[in-house]
């Protein structure tokens, strides 16, 4: 078999750390969903007689301080992380998306506007936009996802921009220009599909910033109130017992870091596959 013929099967095969995190991420998934119907013990069950037990084969991640079981925790903990993730990234690329494809459509100054309109935004960081909206309506995972889904319109406005410029100089819109479509109707039938797959790629890659921001916001109070868990919380929790309870702190952790670096693999797989597809 020719040099050529192995390069063509190496570009129809995905790579291995692709399946990797595919295997971290339908993991914590299945643990979130299986967590609306079971978990090993009731997270709001109080019992001190076994509080701060190490971890062992009844209780896998140990107790806390108030003898609630940690595995539990992470279990209910990972869909309210994952849920505020994907919401608030839904909502930036909702929102962003239709801005990038204006402004690259419209160019001139009204593309300006929309784009210095993006910079705006971007000097929020969505910890001091979550502070701002908390001052006002108090914290919650519903403002943790306004907060970090806002931070995300920009980020989705810039992209699609960007990738939308080259695409409006291509033979194919400008046949689509000579037929009568209008300037919407090309974005939608012509130009968005083929930035598809930059869309999927970065959504992956704003979904693990999204769960680090939620974790982040919850560890100072601005996220998902008790009685729900939250990783970023647990953390925030665990800071003062760590000398003496470490896994309060390891296991949500190991939580986040594997959701994250499951995301990411994710996000490396589609660009290496999609990029190669499309010969960039």
């Amino acid at each position: 078999m020719s040099e050529a013929v192995y390069r063509d099967a190496d570009k129809d095969r995905w790579p291995r750390s692709f399946w990797l995190g595919v295997l971290i991420v339908a993991v914590f998934l299945t643990t979130a969903l299986l967590s609306f119907l079971w978990t090993p013990y009731d997270i709001a069950a109080i019992d001190v007689s076994v509080r701060f037990e190490a971890p062992s084969l009844t209780n896998p991640f140990g107790t806390n301080h108030l003898g609630r079981d940690v595995f539990s925790m992470i279990m209910v903990g990972a869909r309210t992380s994952i849920a505020v993730a994907l919401f608030a990234v839904g909502l930036g690329l909702a929102l962003g998306t239709p801005f990038g494809l204006a402004a690259a459509a419209l160019r001139g100054p009204f593309g300006d506007i929309i784009m210095r309109g993006n910079d705006l935004m971007f000097a929020f960081p969505a910890i001091i936009l979550a502070i701002l909206i908390a001052a006002v309506f108090g914290p919650s995972a519903l403002n943790a996802i306004i907060a970090i889904g806002v931070f995300n319109i920009p980020v989705f406005a810039r992209l699609v921009r960007g990738a939308a410029l080259p695409v409006w100089t291509r033979g194919y819109i400008l046949s689509a220009r000579a037929a009568g479509k209008g300037r919407a109707r090309i974005s939608l039938e012509h130009i968005l599909p083929n930035i598809l797959h930059v869309l999927i790629i970065q959504a992956t890659v704003q979904l693990s910033l999204g769960v680090l921001a939620e974790a982040g916001l919850s560890y100072v109070g601005l996220g998902a109130q008790p009685p729900t868990p939250s990783w970023g919380r647990m953390l925030a929790e665990s800071q003062t017992m760590i000398s003496f309870a470490p896994w309060l702190a390891i296991f949500p952790g190991v939580a986040i870091f594997s959701f994250v670096l499951g995301l990411n693999l994710i996000g490396d797989g589609l660009r290496r596959k999609l990029y190669t597809r499309e010969g960039l």
